[in-house]
Protein backbone atom coordinates (compact mmCIF):
# COMPACT_ATOMS: atom_id res chain seq x y z
CA UNK A 1 0.00 0.00 0.00
CA UNK A 2 1.29 3.41 -0.89
CA UNK A 3 1.81 5.77 2.04
CA UNK A 4 3.56 9.51 2.11
CA UNK A 5 3.47 12.05 4.54
CA UNK A 6 2.15 15.35 4.08
CA UNK A 7 4.06 18.07 5.27
CA UNK A 8 2.63 19.23 8.64
CA UNK A 9 3.66 23.17 8.77
CA UNK A 10 1.19 23.41 5.26
CA UNK A 11 -2.86 25.27 4.89
CA UNK A 12 -5.46 22.50 4.81
CA UNK A 13 -6.22 23.43 1.51
CA UNK A 14 -2.27 22.90 0.29
CA UNK A 15 -2.29 19.57 2.21
CA UNK A 16 -6.09 18.66 0.84
CA UNK A 17 -4.49 19.90 -2.93
CA UNK A 18 -1.33 18.19 -2.21
CA UNK A 19 -2.82 14.62 -1.86
CA UNK A 20 -4.98 14.72 -4.65
CA UNK A 21 -2.07 15.49 -7.00
CA UNK A 22 -0.60 12.76 -5.04
CA UNK A 23 -3.36 9.88 -6.41
CA UNK A 24 -3.38 11.62 -9.94
CA UNK A 25 0.07 10.89 -10.47
CA UNK A 26 -0.63 7.39 -9.21
CA UNK A 27 -3.69 6.80 -11.33
CA UNK A 28 -2.06 7.77 -14.15
CA UNK A 29 0.52 5.44 -14.77
CA UNK A 30 -0.64 2.69 -16.85
CA UNK A 31 -2.10 -0.45 -15.38
CA UNK A 32 -0.34 -3.30 -14.34
CA UNK A 33 -0.29 -6.32 -16.98
CA UNK A 34 0.08 -9.51 -15.76
CA UNK A 35 -0.60 -12.76 -17.13
CA UNK A 36 -2.02 -15.55 -15.74
CA UNK A 37 -2.68 -19.00 -16.65
CA UNK A 38 -6.25 -18.44 -14.92
CA UNK A 39 -7.33 -14.87 -15.89
CA UNK A 40 -9.55 -13.62 -13.21
CA UNK A 41 -13.10 -12.51 -13.60
CA UNK A 42 -12.92 -8.91 -12.89
CA UNK A 43 -16.71 -7.01 -12.60
CA UNK A 44 -16.89 -3.44 -12.64
CA UNK A 45 -15.31 -0.36 -13.93
CA UNK A 46 -12.81 -0.12 -11.39
CA UNK A 47 -11.41 -2.34 -13.72
CA UNK A 48 -12.16 -1.02 -17.13
CA UNK A 49 -8.49 -0.45 -19.54
CA UNK A 50 -8.99 2.41 -22.38
CA UNK A 51 -6.86 2.40 -25.30
CA UNK A 52 -4.28 4.02 -23.94
CA UNK A 53 -3.62 1.16 -21.39
CA UNK A 54 -4.61 2.77 -18.21
CA UNK A 55 -6.97 2.41 -16.18
CA UNK A 56 -10.50 4.65 -17.24
CA UNK A 57 -11.36 7.05 -14.57
CA UNK A 58 -15.01 8.73 -14.42
CA UNK A 59 -15.27 12.14 -15.92
CA UNK A 60 -16.93 13.68 -13.10
CA UNK A 61 -16.53 12.91 -9.63
CA UNK A 62 -16.18 14.56 -6.01
CA UNK A 63 -13.90 11.37 -4.99
CA UNK A 64 -10.80 13.09 -5.32
CA UNK A 65 -11.91 15.12 -2.38
CA UNK A 66 -12.78 12.16 -0.66
CA UNK A 67 -9.17 10.60 -1.17
CA UNK A 68 -7.73 14.32 0.20
CA UNK A 69 -10.03 14.06 3.16
CA UNK A 70 -8.77 10.34 3.83
CA UNK A 71 -5.53 11.30 3.56
CA UNK A 72 -5.75 14.18 5.84
CA UNK A 73 -7.95 13.27 8.31
CA UNK A 74 -7.68 8.88 8.79
CA UNK A 75 -4.16 7.41 9.59
CA UNK A 76 -3.04 3.90 9.60
CA UNK A 77 -1.03 4.11 12.74
CA UNK A 78 0.50 6.96 14.27
CA UNK A 79 2.18 9.82 12.27
CA UNK A 80 1.13 7.51 9.34
CA UNK A 81 -1.54 8.95 6.87
CA UNK A 82 -4.01 6.89 5.48
CA UNK A 83 -3.36 6.38 1.42
CA UNK A 84 -5.70 3.92 0.00
CA UNK A 85 -4.48 1.40 -2.37
CA UNK A 86 -4.51 2.26 -6.68
CA UNK A 87 -7.55 -0.19 -6.19
CA UNK A 88 -9.33 1.04 -3.57
CA UNK A 89 -9.03 4.68 -4.90
CA UNK A 90 -10.43 3.64 -8.13
CA UNK A 91 -13.24 2.30 -6.44
CA UNK A 92 -14.10 5.65 -4.39
CA UNK A 93 -14.10 7.87 -7.90
CA UNK A 94 -16.10 5.89 -9.22
CA UNK A 95 -18.60 5.22 -6.20
CA UNK A 96 -18.59 9.36 -5.75
CA UNK A 97 -19.29 10.48 -9.49
CA UNK A 98 -21.42 12.38 -10.56
CA UNK A 99 -23.97 12.75 -13.60
CA UNK A 100 -24.04 16.01 -15.93
CA UNK A 101 -26.81 17.00 -13.62
CA UNK A 102 -24.89 17.05 -10.58
CA UNK A 103 -26.61 13.90 -9.64
CA UNK A 104 -24.72 10.91 -8.00
CA UNK A 105 -24.13 8.13 -10.97
CA UNK A 106 -24.66 5.09 -8.31
CA UNK A 107 -27.11 5.47 -4.84
CA UNK A 108 -25.95 1.39 -3.81
CA UNK A 109 -22.60 -0.56 -4.21
CA UNK A 110 -22.25 -4.35 -3.59
CA UNK A 111 -18.08 -4.42 -2.62
CA UNK A 112 -17.50 -8.13 -3.04
CA UNK A 113 -13.31 -9.75 -2.16
CA UNK A 114 -12.02 -12.57 -0.84
CA UNK A 115 -12.01 -13.05 2.89
CA UNK A 116 -9.07 -10.84 4.10
CA UNK A 117 -9.10 -7.98 1.57
CA UNK A 118 -9.31 -5.07 3.63
CA UNK A 119 -13.56 -4.91 3.06
CA UNK A 120 -13.98 -3.39 6.59
CA UNK A 121 -11.42 -0.82 6.76
CA UNK A 122 -12.65 0.57 3.21
CA UNK A 123 -15.57 1.11 4.67
CA UNK A 124 -15.12 2.25 7.94
CA UNK A 125 -13.12 5.16 6.40
CA UNK A 126 -16.46 5.88 3.82
CA UNK A 127 -18.48 5.94 7.19
CA UNK A 128 -15.79 8.72 8.06
CA UNK A 129 -16.37 10.31 5.20
CA UNK A 130 -20.12 10.38 5.33
CA UNK A 131 -19.96 11.42 8.53
CA UNK A 132 -18.08 14.77 8.36
CA UNK A 133 -15.73 14.69 4.81
CA UNK A 134 -16.72 15.86 1.54
CA UNK A 135 -19.50 13.49 0.30
CA UNK A 136 -22.25 15.60 -1.44
CA UNK A 137 -22.42 17.41 -4.55
CA UNK A 138 -22.36 21.55 -3.98
CA UNK A 139 -22.03 22.46 -7.52
CA UNK A 140 -19.39 23.04 -10.11
CA UNK A 141 -16.35 24.94 -10.20
CA UNK A 142 -14.81 27.69 -12.95
CA UNK A 143 -13.26 24.21 -14.51
CA UNK A 144 -16.55 22.08 -15.18
CA UNK A 145 -15.63 19.85 -12.05
CA UNK A 146 -17.43 18.97 -9.49
CA UNK A 147 -17.39 20.72 -5.96
CA UNK A 148 -18.17 18.80 -2.65
CA UNK A 149 -19.48 19.59 0.74
CA UNK A 150 -20.36 18.12 3.78
CA UNK A 151 -23.45 16.59 5.42
CA UNK A 152 -24.91 18.57 8.22
CA UNK A 153 -26.84 16.75 10.42
CA UNK A 154 -25.63 13.25 9.09
CA UNK A 155 -26.49 9.76 10.32
CA UNK A 156 -24.64 7.10 9.16
CA UNK A 157 -25.68 3.53 9.87
CA UNK A 158 -23.89 0.08 9.96
CA UNK A 159 -26.29 -2.67 9.79
CA UNK A 160 -25.93 -6.44 10.65
CA UNK A 161 -28.34 -9.41 11.75
CA UNK A 162 -26.26 -9.35 14.78
CA UNK A 163 -24.84 -7.00 17.01
CA UNK A 164 -20.96 -9.67 16.44
CA UNK A 165 -20.88 -8.50 12.78
CA UNK A 166 -20.43 -4.77 13.38
CA UNK A 167 -17.78 -5.42 15.28
CA UNK A 168 -15.21 -5.86 12.66
CA UNK A 169 -15.85 -2.25 11.58
CA UNK A 170 -16.79 -0.27 14.37
CA UNK A 171 -13.63 -1.62 16.34
CA UNK A 172 -11.33 0.41 13.60
CA UNK A 173 -12.39 4.00 14.61
CA UNK A 174 -10.57 4.64 18.00
CA UNK A 175 -6.80 4.18 15.58
CA UNK A 176 -8.54 5.15 12.29
CA UNK A 177 -9.11 8.76 13.03
CA UNK A 178 -6.50 11.24 13.44
CA UNK A 179 -6.04 12.62 17.26
CA UNK A 180 -6.62 16.19 15.18
CA UNK A 181 -9.37 14.98 13.61
CA UNK A 182 -10.94 13.87 17.16
CA UNK A 183 -10.29 17.39 18.69
CA UNK A 184 -11.58 19.21 15.58
CA UNK A 185 -14.83 17.30 15.35
CA UNK A 186 -15.27 16.19 18.83
CA UNK A 187 -15.65 12.66 18.38
CA UNK A 188 -16.96 10.51 21.17
CA UNK A 189 -16.04 7.26 20.02
CA UNK A 190 -18.02 4.11 22.00
CA UNK A 191 -18.32 0.89 21.22
CA UNK A 192 -21.78 0.92 18.85
CA UNK A 193 -22.03 4.69 18.67
CA UNK A 194 -20.06 7.82 17.74
CA UNK A 195 -20.81 10.84 18.04
CA UNK A 196 -19.15 14.19 16.35
CA UNK A 197 -19.78 17.99 16.97
CA UNK A 198 -21.70 17.60 20.25
CA UNK A 199 -24.74 14.92 19.23
CA UNK A 200 -25.21 16.50 15.75
CA UNK A 201 -23.70 13.75 13.57
CA UNK A 202 -23.69 10.20 14.43
CA UNK A 203 -22.66 6.74 13.34
CA UNK A 204 -24.46 3.85 14.37
CA UNK A 205 -24.24 -0.09 14.40
CA UNK A 206 -27.83 -1.55 14.07
CA UNK A 207 -29.20 -4.74 14.45
CA UNK A 208 -32.70 -3.84 15.52
CA UNK A 209 -35.73 -5.67 13.65
CA UNK A 210 -37.00 -4.07 10.65
CA UNK A 211 -40.12 -2.74 12.38
CA UNK A 212 -37.53 -0.92 14.76
CA UNK A 213 -35.69 0.64 11.34
CA UNK A 214 -38.61 1.67 9.74
CA UNK A 215 -38.71 5.49 9.20
CA UNK A 216 -34.92 5.93 9.87
CA UNK A 217 -33.40 9.25 8.49
CA UNK A 218 -29.67 7.92 7.47
CA UNK A 219 -27.97 10.02 5.48
CA UNK A 220 -25.69 6.58 4.55
CA UNK A 221 -25.89 3.17 5.23
CA UNK A 222 -23.77 0.19 5.26
CA UNK A 223 -24.60 -3.58 4.97
CA UNK A 224 -22.27 -6.14 6.53
CA UNK A 225 -22.05 -9.66 5.03
CA UNK A 226 -24.72 -9.84 3.61
CA UNK A 227 -24.29 -13.08 2.60
CA UNK A 228 -25.45 -13.89 5.97
CA UNK A 229 -28.82 -12.15 5.71
CA UNK A 230 -31.83 -14.55 4.48
CA UNK A 231 -34.94 -14.81 5.26
CA UNK A 232 -35.02 -16.66 8.59
CA UNK A 233 -33.65 -13.74 10.48
CA UNK A 234 -35.39 -11.25 8.67
CA UNK A 235 -32.55 -10.52 6.92
CA UNK A 236 -34.37 -9.59 3.65
CA UNK A 237 -36.63 -7.38 5.19
CA UNK A 238 -34.06 -5.29 7.03
CA UNK A 239 -32.64 -4.77 3.46
CA UNK A 240 -36.04 -3.77 2.23
CA UNK A 241 -36.66 -1.40 4.93
CA UNK A 242 -33.20 0.14 4.54
CA UNK A 243 -33.71 1.03 0.85
CA UNK A 244 -36.88 2.62 1.57
CA UNK A 245 -35.40 4.76 4.07
CA UNK A 246 -32.59 5.76 1.72
CA UNK A 247 -34.65 6.06 -0.89
CA UNK A 248 -37.03 8.54 0.61
CA UNK A 249 -34.34 10.83 1.83
CA UNK A 250 -35.21 14.60 1.57
CA UNK A 251 -32.81 15.10 -1.44
CA UNK A 252 -32.25 11.78 -2.55
CA UNK A 253 -28.31 11.81 -1.04
CA UNK A 254 -28.59 8.55 1.06
CA UNK A 255 -26.98 5.70 -0.54
CA UNK A 256 -26.43 2.51 0.83
CA UNK A 257 -23.25 -0.18 0.28
CA UNK A 258 -22.45 -3.72 1.04
CA UNK A 259 -19.24 -5.41 1.82
CA UNK A 260 -19.67 -9.41 1.48
CA UNK A 261 -17.35 -12.24 0.39
CA UNK A 262 -19.32 -14.53 -1.91
CA UNK A 263 -22.06 -15.71 -1.04
CA UNK A 264 -23.62 -19.75 -1.16
CA UNK A 265 -26.27 -19.92 -3.78
CA UNK A 266 -29.73 -21.73 -2.58
CA UNK A 267 -29.65 -19.59 0.44
CA UNK A 268 -31.37 -17.07 -0.87
CA UNK A 269 -29.43 -14.72 1.19
CA UNK A 270 -29.67 -10.65 0.10
CA UNK A 271 -25.81 -11.05 -1.10
CA UNK A 272 -27.48 -14.13 -3.62
CA UNK A 273 -30.62 -11.27 -4.67
CA UNK A 274 -27.97 -8.55 -5.04
CA UNK A 275 -25.77 -10.74 -7.46
CA UNK A 276 -29.08 -11.59 -9.58
CA UNK A 277 -30.19 -8.19 -9.71
CA UNK A 278 -26.69 -7.18 -11.20
CA UNK A 279 -26.69 -9.87 -14.04
CA UNK A 280 -29.84 -9.33 -15.00
CA UNK A 281 -29.34 -5.36 -15.64
CA UNK A 282 -25.77 -6.40 -16.99
CA UNK A 283 -27.64 -8.78 -19.34
CA UNK A 284 -30.23 -5.98 -20.26
CA UNK A 285 -32.92 -7.99 -18.85
CA UNK A 286 -33.60 -5.39 -16.28
CA UNK A 287 -33.35 -1.32 -16.10
CA UNK A 288 -30.30 0.10 -14.85
CA UNK A 289 -31.09 1.02 -11.02
CA UNK A 290 -27.58 2.29 -10.23
CA UNK A 291 -25.83 -0.40 -8.65
CA UNK A 292 -22.42 -0.33 -8.72
CA UNK A 293 -21.07 -3.89 -8.36
CA UNK A 294 -17.23 -4.57 -8.14
CA UNK A 295 -15.99 -8.12 -7.64
CA UNK A 296 -12.42 -9.95 -8.38
CA UNK A 297 -12.99 -13.82 -8.93
CA UNK A 298 -10.93 -16.44 -9.49
CA UNK A 299 -11.16 -18.18 -13.33
CA UNK A 300 -14.14 -20.44 -13.73
CA UNK A 301 -11.52 -23.55 -14.43
CA UNK A 302 -8.89 -22.35 -11.76
CA UNK A 303 -8.05 -25.48 -9.82
CA UNK A 304 -7.34 -25.83 -6.08
CA UNK A 305 -3.98 -27.26 -6.10
CA UNK A 306 -0.95 -26.93 -4.29
CA UNK A 307 0.72 -25.98 -7.59
CA UNK A 308 -2.30 -23.98 -8.97
CA UNK A 309 -3.86 -21.91 -6.12
CA UNK A 310 -0.46 -19.29 -5.00
CA UNK A 311 -1.03 -18.40 -8.53
CA UNK A 312 -4.67 -17.92 -8.45
CA UNK A 313 -4.38 -16.06 -4.98
CA UNK A 314 -2.10 -13.47 -6.54
CA UNK A 315 -4.52 -12.94 -9.39
CA UNK A 316 -7.47 -12.16 -7.27
CA UNK A 317 -5.88 -10.25 -4.36
CA UNK A 318 -5.84 -6.79 -6.18
CA UNK A 319 -3.85 -4.68 -4.32
CA UNK A 320 -3.72 -6.28 -1.16
CA UNK A 321 -0.50 -7.35 -0.84
CA UNK A 322 -0.66 -8.32 2.91
CA UNK A 323 -2.20 -12.19 2.04
CA UNK A 324 0.14 -14.26 1.94
CA UNK A 325 -0.71 -17.12 -0.89
CA UNK A 326 1.70 -19.36 1.09
CA UNK A 327 -0.61 -19.64 4.05
CA UNK A 328 -3.88 -19.14 2.28
CA UNK A 329 -3.05 -21.97 0.09
CA UNK A 330 -2.59 -24.41 3.69
CA UNK A 331 -5.61 -23.35 4.37
CA UNK A 332 -7.61 -24.58 1.23
CA UNK A 333 -5.54 -27.88 0.58
CA UNK A 334 -6.57 -28.77 4.64
CA UNK A 335 -9.15 -31.94 4.33
CA UNK A 336 -11.45 -30.19 6.75
CA UNK A 337 -12.11 -27.37 4.71
CA UNK A 338 -14.75 -28.57 2.22
CA UNK A 339 -13.51 -27.37 -1.75
CA UNK A 340 -16.93 -25.20 -1.87
CA UNK A 341 -16.24 -23.16 1.07
CA UNK A 342 -12.25 -22.39 0.14
CA UNK A 343 -13.46 -21.45 -3.50
CA UNK A 344 -16.26 -18.96 -2.00
CA UNK A 345 -13.87 -17.62 0.80
CA UNK A 346 -10.74 -17.61 -1.01
CA UNK A 347 -11.48 -17.38 -4.78
CA UNK A 348 -14.34 -15.41 -4.27
CA UNK A 349 -16.07 -17.68 -6.54
CA UNK A 350 -19.96 -17.56 -5.95
CA UNK A 351 -20.15 -21.94 -6.21
CA UNK A 352 -22.89 -24.05 -6.37
CA UNK A 353 -24.94 -25.38 -3.51
CA UNK A 354 -23.39 -28.97 -2.54
CA UNK A 355 -26.65 -30.67 -4.30
CA UNK A 356 -26.20 -28.69 -7.51
CA UNK A 357 -27.16 -30.48 -10.73
CA UNK A 358 -23.53 -28.67 -12.02
CA UNK A 359 -21.54 -25.55 -11.31
CA UNK A 360 -21.42 -22.02 -12.92
CA UNK A 361 -18.05 -22.51 -13.34
CA UNK A 362 -18.74 -25.74 -15.53
CA UNK A 363 -21.56 -24.11 -17.38
CA UNK A 364 -19.34 -21.29 -18.14
CA UNK A 365 -16.73 -22.84 -19.87
CA UNK A 366 -18.87 -24.16 -22.18
CA UNK A 367 -19.90 -20.70 -23.91
CA UNK A 368 -19.53 -19.60 -27.02
CA UNK A 369 -21.01 -16.17 -26.80
CA UNK A 370 -20.59 -15.85 -31.12
CA UNK A 371 -22.31 -18.62 -32.15
CA UNK A 372 -25.32 -17.84 -33.80
CA UNK A 373 -28.37 -19.47 -35.83
CA UNK A 374 -28.56 -18.91 -39.49
CA UNK A 375 -31.83 -19.80 -41.38
CA UNK A 376 -31.83 -22.85 -42.67
CA UNK A 377 -29.56 -24.47 -39.66
CA UNK A 378 -30.96 -28.50 -39.03
CA UNK A 379 -32.08 -28.84 -35.58
CA UNK A 380 -34.21 -30.44 -33.25
CA UNK A 381 -36.50 -28.66 -30.41
CA UNK A 382 -37.68 -29.42 -27.14
CA UNK A 383 -40.48 -27.61 -25.64
CA UNK A 384 -41.64 -27.74 -21.68
CA UNK A 385 -45.10 -25.49 -21.19
CA UNK A 386 -46.60 -24.52 -18.02
CA UNK A 387 -49.44 -21.96 -17.81
CA UNK A 388 -47.88 -19.13 -15.24
CA UNK A 389 -46.74 -21.21 -12.21
CA UNK A 390 -43.11 -22.55 -13.58
CA UNK A 391 -41.57 -21.11 -16.74
CA UNK A 392 -42.20 -22.13 -20.25
CA UNK A 393 -39.06 -22.39 -22.61
CA UNK A 394 -38.58 -23.83 -26.27
CA UNK A 395 -34.92 -24.68 -27.08
CA UNK A 396 -33.27 -25.15 -30.43
CA UNK A 397 -29.97 -27.91 -30.81
CA UNK A 398 -28.25 -27.80 -33.85
CA UNK A 399 -27.83 -30.87 -35.19
CA UNK A 400 -24.28 -30.13 -36.96
CA UNK A 401 -22.76 -29.08 -33.59
CA UNK A 402 -25.21 -29.63 -30.80
CA UNK A 403 -24.98 -26.31 -29.56
CA UNK A 404 -28.41 -25.08 -27.68
CA UNK A 405 -29.99 -22.07 -28.33
CA UNK A 406 -33.49 -20.83 -26.20
CA UNK A 407 -35.76 -19.35 -28.75
CA UNK A 408 -37.82 -18.18 -26.23
CA UNK A 409 -38.65 -17.87 -22.54
CA UNK A 410 -41.79 -17.09 -21.03
CA UNK A 411 -42.13 -16.37 -17.05
CA UNK A 412 -44.22 -14.46 -14.67
CA UNK A 413 -42.97 -11.27 -13.86
CA UNK A 414 -41.54 -10.59 -10.71
CA UNK A 415 -43.87 -8.45 -9.43
CA UNK A 416 -46.58 -9.72 -10.99
CA UNK A 417 -49.59 -11.74 -8.67
CA UNK A 418 -52.15 -13.13 -11.90
CA UNK A 419 -50.20 -13.98 -15.25
CA UNK A 420 -50.41 -16.70 -17.95
CA UNK A 421 -48.38 -17.49 -20.47
CA UNK A 422 -48.88 -15.84 -23.72
CA UNK A 423 -49.69 -19.09 -25.81
CA UNK A 424 -49.99 -17.00 -28.87
CA UNK A 425 -46.93 -15.41 -28.42
CA UNK A 426 -45.26 -18.82 -28.11
CA UNK A 427 -47.34 -20.05 -30.71
CA UNK A 428 -45.77 -17.16 -33.14
CA UNK A 429 -42.07 -18.45 -32.05
CA UNK A 430 -42.60 -22.53 -32.81
CA UNK A 431 -44.41 -21.07 -36.51
CA UNK A 432 -40.93 -18.91 -36.81
CA UNK A 433 -38.92 -21.65 -36.11
CA UNK A 434 -40.34 -24.07 -38.61
CA UNK A 435 -40.33 -21.28 -41.18
CA UNK A 436 -36.59 -20.35 -40.52
CA UNK A 437 -34.95 -23.87 -39.84
CA UNK A 438 -35.36 -27.38 -40.64
CA UNK A 439 -36.46 -28.64 -37.87
CA UNK A 440 -36.36 -32.40 -37.62
CA UNK A 441 -37.73 -33.68 -34.32
CA UNK A 442 -39.83 -31.48 -32.01
CA UNK A 443 -40.83 -33.09 -28.51
CA UNK A 444 -43.59 -31.03 -26.12
CA UNK A 445 -43.82 -31.54 -22.52
CA UNK A 446 -47.55 -29.93 -21.72
CA UNK A 447 -46.57 -29.65 -18.43
CA UNK A 448 -49.56 -29.19 -15.60
CA UNK A 449 -52.44 -26.48 -15.73
CA UNK A 450 -55.70 -25.93 -17.25
CA UNK A 451 -56.99 -23.33 -19.30
CA UNK A 452 -60.49 -21.74 -19.56
CA UNK A 453 -62.27 -24.61 -21.15
CA UNK A 454 -60.72 -27.00 -17.83
CA UNK A 455 -58.66 -28.89 -20.94
CA UNK A 456 -54.48 -28.48 -20.20
CA UNK A 457 -53.25 -25.47 -21.40
CA UNK A 458 -51.17 -26.69 -24.20
CA UNK A 459 -52.62 -29.99 -25.32
CA UNK A 460 -54.87 -27.98 -27.97
CA UNK A 461 -51.75 -26.56 -29.11
CA UNK A 462 -49.37 -29.26 -29.41
CA UNK A 463 -51.98 -31.46 -31.16
CA UNK A 464 -51.90 -28.80 -33.99
CA UNK A 465 -48.29 -28.33 -33.76
CA UNK A 466 -48.30 -32.17 -34.33
CA UNK A 467 -50.60 -32.03 -37.21
CA UNK A 468 -49.20 -28.96 -39.03
CA UNK A 469 -45.50 -29.77 -39.01
CA UNK A 470 -45.26 -33.85 -38.36
CA UNK A 471 -44.65 -34.69 -41.82
CA UNK A 472 -41.56 -32.23 -41.64
CA UNK A 473 -40.50 -34.54 -38.75
CA UNK A 474 -37.91 -37.28 -39.07
CA UNK A 475 -38.50 -38.18 -35.54
CA UNK A 476 -41.94 -38.83 -34.08
CA UNK A 477 -42.95 -38.94 -30.42
CA UNK A 478 -45.32 -42.03 -31.05
CA UNK A 479 -45.40 -43.58 -34.15
CA UNK A 480 -48.35 -45.83 -33.91
CA UNK A 481 -51.32 -47.27 -32.07
CA UNK A 482 -54.28 -44.77 -30.90
CA UNK A 483 -52.00 -42.72 -29.06
CA UNK A 484 -49.85 -41.84 -32.13
CA UNK A 485 -48.34 -38.53 -32.35
CA UNK A 486 -45.68 -36.44 -33.78
CA UNK A 487 -44.45 -34.29 -30.69
CA UNK A 488 -46.42 -34.96 -27.59
CA UNK A 489 -43.85 -35.97 -24.89
CA UNK A 490 -45.56 -36.27 -21.39
CA UNK A 491 -42.49 -35.92 -18.80
CA UNK A 492 -44.42 -38.32 -16.11
CA UNK A 493 -44.80 -41.76 -18.61
CA UNK A 494 -41.85 -43.72 -16.70
CA UNK A 495 -40.41 -44.59 -19.97
CA UNK A 496 -39.79 -41.19 -20.79
CA UNK A 497 -38.66 -40.18 -17.29
CA UNK A 498 -35.94 -43.07 -17.83
CA UNK A 499 -35.64 -41.88 -20.74
CA UNK A 500 -34.83 -37.41 -19.41
CA UNK A 501 -33.01 -38.92 -16.27
CA UNK A 502 -30.21 -40.68 -18.98
CA UNK A 503 -30.16 -37.48 -21.03
CA UNK A 504 -29.63 -35.44 -17.95
CA UNK A 505 -26.25 -38.12 -16.77
CA UNK A 506 -25.50 -37.63 -20.64
CA UNK A 507 -26.06 -33.92 -20.52
CA UNK A 508 -23.64 -33.71 -16.90
CA UNK A 509 -20.67 -35.49 -18.63
CA UNK A 510 -20.74 -33.35 -21.89
CA UNK A 511 -20.82 -30.28 -19.67
CA UNK A 512 -18.13 -31.33 -17.24
CA UNK A 513 -15.79 -32.53 -20.36
CA UNK A 514 -16.81 -29.18 -22.48
CA UNK A 515 -18.71 -30.94 -24.85
CA UNK A 516 -21.90 -28.89 -24.42
CA UNK A 517 -21.83 -25.49 -26.80
CA UNK A 518 -24.30 -22.73 -25.95
CA UNK A 519 -24.51 -19.27 -26.98
CA UNK A 520 -24.27 -18.06 -23.16
CA UNK A 521 -27.89 -17.12 -22.99
CA UNK A 522 -28.11 -15.41 -19.60
CA UNK A 523 -31.76 -17.11 -18.50
CA UNK A 524 -30.40 -20.59 -19.50
CA UNK A 525 -27.75 -19.75 -17.30
CA UNK A 526 -30.07 -19.17 -14.21
CA UNK A 527 -31.54 -21.71 -15.14
CA UNK A 528 -29.35 -24.33 -14.81
CA UNK A 529 -27.81 -22.87 -11.71
CA UNK A 530 -31.30 -23.31 -10.25
CA UNK A 531 -31.06 -27.17 -11.11
CA UNK A 532 -30.66 -29.60 -8.16
CA UNK A 533 -29.71 -33.33 -8.39
CA UNK A 534 -32.50 -35.62 -7.96
CA UNK A 535 -31.98 -39.67 -7.53
CA UNK A 536 -34.46 -41.50 -8.90
CA UNK A 537 -34.74 -45.85 -10.21
CA UNK A 538 -33.28 -44.72 -13.49
CA UNK A 539 -30.21 -42.36 -11.76
CA UNK A 540 -29.56 -38.85 -11.09
CA UNK A 541 -32.17 -36.06 -12.84
CA UNK A 542 -32.79 -32.77 -11.93
CA UNK A 543 -35.72 -31.00 -10.20
CA UNK A 544 -36.34 -27.46 -8.56
CA UNK A 545 -35.21 -27.21 -5.07
CA UNK A 546 -38.62 -27.66 -3.91
CA UNK A 547 -41.92 -27.72 -5.26
CA UNK A 548 -42.75 -23.95 -4.04
CA UNK A 549 -39.42 -22.84 -5.12
CA UNK A 550 -39.34 -19.54 -7.16
CA UNK A 551 -36.17 -20.62 -8.88
CA UNK A 552 -37.15 -21.61 -12.64
CA UNK A 553 -35.16 -24.52 -14.27
CA UNK A 554 -37.76 -25.37 -17.12
CA UNK A 555 -35.22 -23.59 -19.91
CA UNK A 556 -32.37 -26.24 -18.45
CA UNK A 557 -35.41 -29.16 -18.91
CA UNK A 558 -35.48 -28.05 -22.24
CA UNK A 559 -31.83 -27.70 -23.21
CA UNK A 560 -31.38 -31.30 -22.19
CA UNK A 561 -34.33 -32.72 -24.10
CA UNK A 562 -32.73 -30.97 -27.31
CA UNK A 563 -29.78 -32.78 -26.46
CA UNK A 564 -31.61 -36.01 -26.38
CA UNK A 565 -33.61 -35.61 -29.49
CA UNK A 566 -30.53 -34.82 -31.35
CA UNK A 567 -28.72 -37.62 -30.17
CA UNK A 568 -31.85 -39.96 -31.24
CA UNK A 569 -31.76 -38.19 -34.30
CA UNK A 570 -27.84 -39.03 -35.23
CA UNK A 571 -28.69 -42.51 -34.33
CA UNK A 572 -31.76 -42.76 -36.98
CA UNK A 573 -29.98 -45.00 -40.46
CA UNK A 574 -29.58 -42.92 -43.59
CA UNK A 575 -32.59 -43.75 -45.09
CA UNK A 576 -35.32 -41.73 -42.12
CA UNK A 577 -33.21 -39.02 -42.59
CA UNK A 578 -33.62 -38.61 -46.53
CA UNK A 579 -37.32 -38.51 -45.89
CA UNK A 580 -37.32 -35.13 -44.86
CA UNK A 581 -41.18 -34.76 -45.78
CA UNK A 582 -43.15 -37.58 -44.66
CA UNK A 583 -40.32 -40.30 -43.24
CA UNK A 584 -40.86 -40.57 -39.24
CA UNK A 585 -39.28 -43.05 -36.85
CA UNK A 586 -40.05 -43.91 -33.76
CA UNK A 587 -38.95 -42.22 -30.79
CA UNK A 588 -39.37 -44.70 -28.03
CA UNK A 589 -41.72 -43.54 -25.26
Amino acid sequence: MARSLVVADVSPFEAHEAVIREYRERLSKPAAVERYRWEPVKIGPTWQVGEDGRYVLPERTIGWDVLAWCGNHLQHGRDEPWRFTDEQARFILWWYSVTEHGAYAFHDFVFQRLKGHGKDPLAACLMAVELLGPCRFDGWDEDGQPLARDVPEAWVQTAAVSLEQTKNTMRLFPALLTPKAKREFGLQIGKEKIYALGDERLIEAVTSSPATLEGARATAIFLNEPHHWKEANDGHEMAAVIGRNAAKSPDGGARTGRITNAYEPGEDSVAERDREAYEKMAAGRSLFTGMLYDSLEAAPEAPLSAEAAPEVVRSIRGDSVWLNPDRIVQEILDPRNPPSRSRRFWYNQIVAAEDAWTTPQQWDINAQPDLALVPDDQGVMFFDGSKGDDATGLVFCRIEDGAVFPLGVWQRPDHADEWSVPRADVDAMVGRAFALYQVKGFLCDPGAGEDETGQRYWDGYIDRWGREYGDQLDVWSIEGGPDRHACLWDMRSPARLKLFTEACERALDDIQAAQFPHDGHPVLRDHVRNARRRPNQYGISISKESRESKRKIDLAVCAIGARMLRRMWLALPDSKRRKQKTGRAMFAG
